[in-house]
């Protein structure tokens, strides 16, 4: 399940890269480019190491209504079913990098509550392994 639901999110990436919004059409990778990702763009997730909030599912969810136009499903925990889903975004810029967020202070955790309208309590269940101790 989980392979194939990782082919298909690369190939689709492919495909929005060559056809769909065009800006890599000649593209001609190797797979061992394809898995050194040394094509233009990123496709990073929520929950992942550039995006640890789990929560921003629900935007993606809303703007695409995904359970309408799926059957696909995402929890009160922002989990997804089936588990061999995919969910992210797609940045076409060709100086887009994947970075990790590590470690954020209970100051920037206090903004980032106040930003999104979320208890800090919440969204220490959301992401506690990034918090500084």
């Amino acid at each position: 399940g989980d392979r194939i639901a990782e082919a298909m999110a690369e190939k689709m990436h492919e495909s929005v890269r060559k056809e769909l919004w065009g800006y890599a059409s000649k593209e001609k990778l190797s797979n061992s480019d394809l898995i050194r990702e040394r094509y233009t763009g990123i496709r990073p997730a929520p929950g992942y190491p550039a995006c640890p909030d789990h929560s921003e599912k629900a935007k993606i969810w809303k703007l695409l209504d995904i359970e309408n136009n799926s059957k696909m499903e995402l929890t009160e925990s922002y989990a997804v079913s089936p588990a061999s889903s995919v969910t992210g975004w797609y940045f076409s810029h060709p100086e887009s990098k994947y970075f990790a967020v590590n470690r954020i202070s209970n100051e920037q955790l206090r903004d980032y509550a106040k930003r999104k309208g979320f208890s800090e309590k919440n969204l220490k269940k959301i992401f506690p392994h990034i918090l500084q101790e």
